[in-house]
């Protein structure tokens, strides 16, 4: 595990699993929930991606990047996928309660975003930093509205995912040889075109830490006689957020309303309103043969429901603050560092919001000699 300056591993013994945590090492133990903050990855990377964000942040705050099951150093344990992602919230609850922090304002990424959500419905939050996350809906197979497409979720879940990609997963493949190679992945899935860092063997080496044991990624799946001819199934990482298992959209109900942060990239390509992950939408471009047309399998609209469940939970009295980057792919902590960073402070109350508008100047005119 390739740790950057400042940043420790340790290991936390929770009821159900050993849990891999990172920590920068100056951080205050003692330090309230109020300048506590919790980083959840997304889906084939691990905490090994946040951690230049961890660096930057201030020093008397206290950070801390949490490895979900079957990701980076925590456990490998079968993920029941008909719970949505609440084995994975749980496991962070578990984790934040071993380490006696009793809340605290979590930023999720991705998937991570959907496992905050859960969290924040099952046991609150101070606040919610959402980058790019999972649709309130889940991924794949709703309408805007959130209804289902069809009752076995079809082209959703662990059949979605490219069996060469998950062997290259299974060989530890860190070449570039092939599209479905994990660099090659990150960079035209995770980051926008023209991306650069000098750290990308630390973000390959993050994602071939994803555990392809039975129940892990990308999970089972079923025959369909829906187009594309599987279904979801019952375990493992992408049935987790299939529409049948999963959607946190009842976060607009909650009685505290966490303030919520939504940074999001313009060319995304991973979660989009035009998905190249969603097969619907692959088959609209007839990339996958035989689709049956947007009446029966139209590409689900991300964003667009992302962005209506969070116009219901303003409505309803919650603060929310959307930040679109433009030219920015699905890792705006990493492409866009200076903006994420000074959004989370404000969201988490350490820096203040700036007025809109702008109150007025005013013009001091000093003599030389003053």
């Amino acid at each position: 595990m390739t740790l950057f300056d400042g940043i420790a591993a340790r290991s936390v013994e929770t009821p159900g699993l050993t849990v891999n945590v990172l920590e920068r090492t100056g951080d205050d133990p003692a330090t309230p929930p109020e300048r506590t903050v919790v980083f959840i990855h997304g889906n084939v990377s691990s905490s090994l991606f946040w951690q230049e964000m961890m660096q930057d942040l201030p020093h008397d705050l206290r950070v801390l990047a949490i490895d979900l099951r079957g990701f980076g150093g925590t456990e490998h344990a079968p993920i029941d996928a008909t719970r949505g992602v609440r084995d994975f919230s749980d496991d962070v609850r578990a984790t934040l309660e071993a380490l006696g922090i009793a809340s605290a304002h979590l930023v999720g990424w991705s998937m991570g975003g959907g496992v905050v959500m859960q969290y924040a419905l099952d046991h609150g939050a101070l606040s919610l930093t959402l980058q790019a996350p999972v649709s309130p809906y889940g991924f794949g197979g709703t309408r805007r509205d959130g209804s289902r497409l069809t009752d076995d979720d079809a082209g959703c879940g662990g059949g979605g995912a490219n069996p060469d990609f998950v062997q290259r997963l299974i060989d530890h493949d860190e070449t570039d040889e092939a599209p479905t190679s994990p660099r090659n992945v990150f960079r035209s899935g995770y980051v926008a075109p023209g991306y650069q860092t000098d750290n990308e063997d630390v973000w390959v080496e993050s994602m071939l830490t994803t555990s392809t044991a039975t129940g892990n990624y990308p999970g089972d799946t079923v025959t369909s006689e829906n187009w594309p001819g599987f279904g979801a199934g019952d375990l493992g990482v992408l049935n987790t957020m299939t529409p049948g298992h999963f959607d946190v959209s009842g976060i607009v109900d909650l009685a505290e309303k966490p303030p919520i942060l939504w940074i999001h990239g313009t060319a995304d390509a991973i979660v989009s309103d035009a998905s190249f992950y969603d097969f619907n939408h692959l088959g609209k471009l007839g990339i996958v043969p035989g689709w049956p047309g947007d009446d029966v399998a139209p590409p689900q609209e991300m964003v667009s429901q992302t962005r209506d469940v969070l116009a219901r939970y303003s409505d309803a009295g919650g603060e929310v603050t959307e930040i679109a980057l433009e030219g920015t792919g699905h890792s705006p902590h990493l492409e866009r560092p200076a903006e994420f960073r000074h959004a989370l402070l404000e969201v988490i109350g350490y820096v203040g919001h700036p007025h809109d508008p702008a109150p007025p100047t005013e013009a001091i005119i000093l003599r030389s000699s003053d």
